[in-house]
């Protein structure tokens, strides 16, 4: 398999990562020749599998190949130890070379969210990854992770407007449609810094989580953990780019979530409609900012993958912002997207 790979697809990195692992071959009882892609994600690094003939819990590992010219591997070994340490379900860094961006993981399967969940599934599946959460949540303390502040919010708000409205759909907005957006953002931005701060995975989704045997979810993609708003991670999880439930199912799962949170102590608001709303308000910042993300990852780098979910995010931002009178504006933008005309956008 590996030498198909290395016909196909040539690369310098690859033949530094082969000479990286010929040195780890013996310690860990590496199959070189089974060297094989395991998966991608949007950033530039890549993964690869390789089997073991060892006994014992590791009988193939993950490789992570992370080019330092554009992405740092420290990140991710903090916030693996940080996350191990809180008793999460995480890749453990068992081989490291920073210089060159190699890591050496442990294996948590192929198994995602995404290719399991189904109506039988998820109410175990999603009961698993809010006990996850609520665990991550317990152990924060400011201070240890970047802050999830406005001037990071701002900027990733910013990415609709600069790449999903000009960029992708090549909309510009004339001065009142800026100056309407720009207050939208200030309201969204006030909704969400007023929140109860925690650790954030920042991608706690479908495509990170893996179904594993035992302290399921296995939880992947975490080195832009920050400490922030307590509802993003169950944006992320509930209003998923890749998979989509009905409204009810969504509450259902929410209420489990918010009633274990209470009683485990953290700061969630004492009302469900509280809560329920600042989850549609921090969605909606993130699903912005993902229109903006996909639409980026398509022109700049070329990655037309994410195109076509583009549809549920903007559903997912259609529905909020019919909902709530502040976000008018939002709506009339919306529509002039859609190329839909009405005299005044329903909200309620």
């Amino acid at each position: 398999m590996l030498l198909l790979y290395e016909a196909m697809n040539p690369d310098i990195r690859l033949s530094q990562l082969n000479s990286w692992l010929a040195n780890l071959a013996s310690k860990w009882s590496l199959t070189l020749e089974s060297l094989a892609p395991a998966s991608s994600d949007a950033s530039f690094r890549r993964y690869f599998r390789v089997e073991s003939t060892q006994n014992g819990p590791h009988q193939s590992f993950i490789v992570m190949d992370a080019p330092p010219a554009t992405e740092d591997t420290k990140p991710f070994i903090a916030i693996s130890e940080l996350f191990d340490q809180a008793k999460l379900n995480v890749p453990l860094v068992l081989e490291k070379d920073i210089e060159q961006g190699f890591l050496l993981l442990s294996d948590l399967g192929n198994e995602t969210y995404l290719s399991a969940l189904n109506p039988t599934s998820a109410p175990k599946l999603y009961g698993d990854a809010n006990s996850a959460l609520i665990q991550l949540q317990l152990a924060s303390k400011p201070g240890i992770l970047p802050e999830y502040n406005k001037e990071l919010l701002s900027r990733e708000l910013n990415l609709f407007t600069e790449w999903y409205l000009n960029k992708h759909l090549y909309l510009e907005l004339n001065s009142k449609q800026s100056a309407d957006l720009a207050h939208i953002f200030e309201l969204i931005l006030d909704n969400n810094l007023s929140q109860a701060q925690v650790y954030v995975h920042r991608d706690f989704h479908s495509r990170n989580l893996m179904v594993t045997g035992d302290n399921n979810p296995g939880i992947l993609d975490f080195q832009d953990a920050v400490y922030g708003p307590i509802t993003y991670d169950l944006a992320s999880l509930y209003r998923d780019a890749y998979i989509e439930w009905e409204e009810p199912e969504q509450m259902d799962w929410l209420i489990r979530y918010w009633d274990k949170a209470r009683k485990a102590g953290l700061p969630v608001p004492p009302e469900f409609g509280d809560f329920y709303r600042d989850f549609e308000w921090m969605g909606l910042q993130r699903h912005l900012k993902v229109l903006g993300i996909f639409a980026r990852l398509y022109h700049r780098d070329g990655k037309d993958g994410y195109l076509k979910d583009i549809p549920l995010v903007f559903k997912y931002t259609r529905k909020v912002a019919e909902r709530y009178i502040a976000l008018k504006p939002l709506l009339q933008l919306l529509d002039t997207i859609e190329g839909i005309d009405r005299p005044d956008g329903l909200t309620f």
